[in-house]
């Protein structure tokens, strides 16, 4: 629980990971009394936020996955990833939320000027690059294949699994991709969806389900076994950790405030003089003396 599983199949020029979250999944998702459409939605961001944040490969690098909207229901969804530590966050309007009785696609929830924003934080260059999507598609996920097709130009396919109702929350994944003509590292000298070694990977992955994914019987590898063990070779690489992790601390609000002029500080000071500082990921309120 609260890992992923990369693996690559060097014959299909694929590679891919798996995903469950248990206990972190649930931290993140008690910070906030959010009502099932919202824990089922920030539930599938950070499963993307993991998976997608394991395929950078120097140590360090960081992954931020935002979906902002016009007038929407909700106007902020962002999760990020970093060293095997995940956060997130959905910020909406909870009576506009209620009066949509049952209607929860992405247009409902983010209207029709919806967006996804997908930011990579290079440790080893200091370089940051983002790619932007519109929020087509029936989910979360279906948004991030168009991203990868869009702006990466590479073949993906997505699963995910939730089970957010109860106290033990559940949630699952599986990203596999096509890097034609090459294995990882390599340049890729042409892109073809139709690329019979994709489309033969595509086909298998797609038969994976939902209830597999969040399965307690089914460990990770068990998942990959079910789908690819028919292949030549699959080789399962070391599984990465995950944990809840915010950043947030009383020396790190410090140090932002400390560059504000006097005058705009006087400003935010209450009564006893504290400034306080109210964290949306975690929901924790620190106070800050200066």
């Amino acid at each position: 629980m609260d890992e992923v599983l990369p693996f690559t199949i060097p014959s299909r020029d694929a590679r891919g990971r798996v995903i469950r979250l248990g206990p972190s999944l649930h931290a993140i998702l008690a910070a906030h009394d959010y009502p099932p459409v919202l824990r089922r939605l920030l539930g599938e961001a950070l499963v993307l936020s993991a998976m997608m944040g394991t395929l950078l490969k120097d140590e360090g690098c960081q992954l931020t996955l935002q979906v902002q909207a016009e007038n929407g229901v909700i106007d902020l969804l962002v999760c990020d990833y970093r060293l095997g530590e995940l956060r997130g966050y959905v910020r909406h309007d909870a009576e506009r939320l209620a009066a949509l009785e049952g209607r929860e696609t992405l247009q409902d929830l983010f209207g029709e000027k919806g967006y996804l924003a997908i930011t990579f934080d290079l440790a080893a260059t200091g370089k940051r690059y983002q790619g932007v999507v519109p929020l087509e598609g029936s989910s979360l996920a279906r948004v991030c294949e168009a991203y990868f097709a869009q702006s990466e130009q590479v073949p993906t396919l997505i699963r995910i699994g939730l089970d957010v109702e109860g106290e033990a929350c559940v949630a699952g994944g599986l990203l596999i991709q096509h890097l034609p003509d090459g294995e990882e590292g390599r340049e890729r000298l042409h892109v073809r969806m139709n690329h019979p070694h994709w489309e033969h990977v595509a086909a298998l992955a797609g038969s994976m389900t939902g209830k597999e994914l969040v399965d307690p019987k089914l460990g990770l590898d068990d998942l990959i076994w079910r789908l690819f063990h028919e292949e030549d070779e699959v080789r399962l690489l070391e599984t990465t950790a995950l944990s809840r992790g915010c950043r947030c601390s009383a020396d790190y609000y410090k140090t932002v405030l400390g560059r504000f002029p006097e005058e705009e500080l006087d400003a935010m000071r209450d009564e006893a003089g504290a400034i306080l500082v109210d964290c949306a990921f975690c929901s924790k309120v620190f106070p800050i003396e200066l």
